[in-house]
């Protein structure tokens, strides 16, 4: 099965370099644009798609909107595709995070894997509900082409369970409106997935 995972056009969040995590947030105008654009590279393209997903966030939503008009598909909500939640960190820009939380931002608190922000989702915890959601993909929807919506988080963890591994994870990024291309008719288990060395 071939997934196409499209990341939401930017946001103003983005613009600003915040974090945006479970905030709902939807496109600004350049993102819109962007999109609307891809929509018919896509469309004019590409192969037919059997099935539209998003995750239920308001950015992906909008983005998926776009889609859905261009390739005459409904919008199906996924929640394991949702972004990572970071918490108490949400809406603050890095410096800002700096300053507010001088002691998590020097323990990186953000890339640790069994770690987060007061209030948020540790990257394990993130990596066990993606791949939840690629397990049930893989066993009901064999042999189709799925085009999911999703988040910059979410295209790390699909890739590194697919192709790639871990030992980029971090320096890898999805820009907004960027494409990646996976199969899953296999992936990765998260119980066997090696962490980079150093990490924990």
């Amino acid at each position: 099965m071939e997934l196409i995972v499209i990341r939401h056009g930017e946001t103003q969040a983005n613009a600003e370099g915040r974090y945006q995590g479970a905030l709902d947030i939807g496109l600004n105008q350049d993102g819109a644009r962007h999109i609307c654009w891809l929509a018919d590279e896509i469309a004019t393209t590409l192969a037919p798609f059997d099935r539209l997903l998003a995750s239920p966030l308001l950015r992906t939503r909008e983005s998926a909107a776009i889609f859905s008009r261009q390739l005459g598909l409904p919008v199906e909500l996924a929640p394991d595709f949702r972004e990572r939640h970071v918490g108490l960190f949400e809406g603050l820009t890095q410096a800002e995070a700096r300053t507010r939380y001088p002691e998590l931002r020097a323990r990186n608190i953000t890339r640790r894997w069994a770690e987060a922000p007061p209030g948020g989702e540790t990257i394990d915890e993130v990596i066990a509900r993606i791949s939840q959601g690629l397990t049930e993909l893989a066993s009901t929807m064999k042999g189709e082409r799925i085009l999911l919506v999703a988040h910059g988080v979410v295209a790390k963890v699909i890739r590194a369970l697919t192709t790639a591994g871990f030992d980029d994870f971090f320096a890898w990024q999805l820009p907004n409106g960027g494409m990646l291309v996976v199969n899953i008719d296999s992936f990765i288990s998260p119980l066997r997935f090696k962490r980079p060395v150093g990490q924990s």
